[in-house]
């Protein structure tokens, strides 16, 4: 699991497709000096899993789904990315619950200064949306963000500036694609009302159905 807090960016130095999806170095000298291979790490919100060490960088798989239903696939050299090591179950929670999975992509489409903070305005799929509701945590290229406000086509944030220079925020460019995770909550949520409600049909057709067998049963006496 991840938080959704940046500890630093990295630059991707290498990016070559195999087989099964790609391998990835990220260039990163101070961050993370105690993992080790095998640990998770998100990468612009996506969970990868170091595969070796070489000269200050991390080599990475990622496989042809995450590349797919994610920005990753079209990184490439000199790139900057979103780091963030899993978390660990003693450490404080600051951001909120984060899988390290995209549930789609968005587009960025404004960008503005308002007093200390900077309001970012994303584009983002029915799909993401029908979970994000105001002054709810969404992750953006794997940082915990607060929408602000929500409207059918898309959110508005407000991010403060220590947020924006320790991440790729402040390189975006207006139309640039971001990961999109939704609230984890939020999914577990619609899942328990949905098989609710599919409970609760069940149980009416067979207090219906026992209704009829009943009412045949007394009417053949």
């Amino acid at each position: 699991m991840f938080t959704g807090l940046i500890e630093c960016e990295g630059v991707i130095t290498r990016a070559d497709r195999i087989a099964a999806g790609m391998r990835m170095e990220v260039y990163a000298p101070e961050f993370g000096r105690d993992m080790q291979i095998g640990d998770a790490i998100a990468v612009n919100g996506i969970r990868v899993t170091v595969a070796k060490f070489i000269r200050g960088a991390f080599l990475a798989d990622v496989s042809q789904e995450m590349l797919e239903s994610s920005t990753l696939g079209a990184v490439g050299q000199g790139d900057k990315v979103n780091l963030e090591r899993a978390l660990r179950l003693s450490e404080r929670l600051a951001g909120h619950l984060m899988t390290g999975v995209a549930d789609g992509v968005g587009h960025l489409e404004l960008r503005q200064h308002a007093g200390k903070f900077s309001v970012y305005q994303f584009q983002a799929p029915s799909h993401v949306l029908r979970y994000l509701v105001e002054k709810g945590p969404i992750a953006v290229d794997g940082i915990s963000v607060v929408a602000a406000k929500v409207a059918p086509q898309g959110f508005t944030v407000a991010v403060d500036p220590q947020t924006e220079a320790g991440t790729t925020l402040k390189i975006k460019g207006i139309g640039d694609p971001v990961n999109l995770e939704v609230d984890l909550l939020a999914k577990y949520v619609e899942r328990f009302m949905s098989a609710y409600s599919e409970d609760e049909t069940v149980s009416t057709e067979r207090r219906g159905l026992g209704t009829l067998l009943r009412g045949l049963a007394d009417g053949g006496h």
